[in-house]
């Protein structure tokens, strides 16, 4: 019959019982038990990979704000050194990209850091390392996603088959054959 009828295909069926006998489930409650905590481990597995995406957009960031900073600082430099207006309007007005972005990327760094020193090389450590661990979990969170579809889908066919196993209840039909 169809693949979700109680007829399975025989692949079907061999990965249903092979899931089944993997995990040492005999029954329905053994059955749910196993894919709620698969669930689980899904969804804890997901707010990790979370959370590290989270640091690593942020040491990008700092990362980022450094790099401006550190790149622009000679000609802000050369820019807080002219001594007349003039000269330091039209300076401003030749670099005004690289004194925008140098004078962003101070502010950032003075929110950010409470006037620490910028832990630059650090940060590029931590995020190597995230970036490391994040691969490593995106692929065992896509394994476990898969894992989990293929539970449902034991379960949602044991649920099938258990359910045309149990017998009918016969409805008591009267045909107006009342006697």
């Amino acid at each position: 019959k169809s693949y979700y009828g109680l007829m399975a295909a025989p692949n079907t069926t061999a990965r249903m019982l092979n899931f089944l006998r993997e995990n040492q489930i005999t029954d329905m409650a053994g059955l749910q038990e196993k894919v709620a905590e698969m669930y689980d481990r899904r969804v804890d597995m997901g707010d990790r990979l979370n959370r590290i995406d989270g640091r690593l957009h942020m040491l990008d960031e700092h990362i980022r704000y450094m790099g401006y900073y550190m790149e622009h600082g000679e000609i802000y430099r050369q820019y807080q050194q002219i001594k007349r207006p003039k000269k330091q309007v039209e300076f401003r007005e030749q670099h005004y990209t690289e004194i925008a972005l140098f004078e962003s990327a101070g502010r950032y760094i003075k929110q950010h850091l409470n006037g620490q020193t910028p832990p630059l090389q650090s940060w590029k450590e931590e995020r190597a390392k995230l970036y490391t661990e994040w691969v490593a979990l995106s692929q065992q969170y896509l394994t476990l996603k898969e894992e989990v579809d293929q539970a449902e889908i034991v379960k949602r066919n044991v649920e099938r088959l258990m359910s045309r196993s149990e017998p009918r209840k016969e409805k008591n039909r009267s045909r107006g054959m009342e006697r």
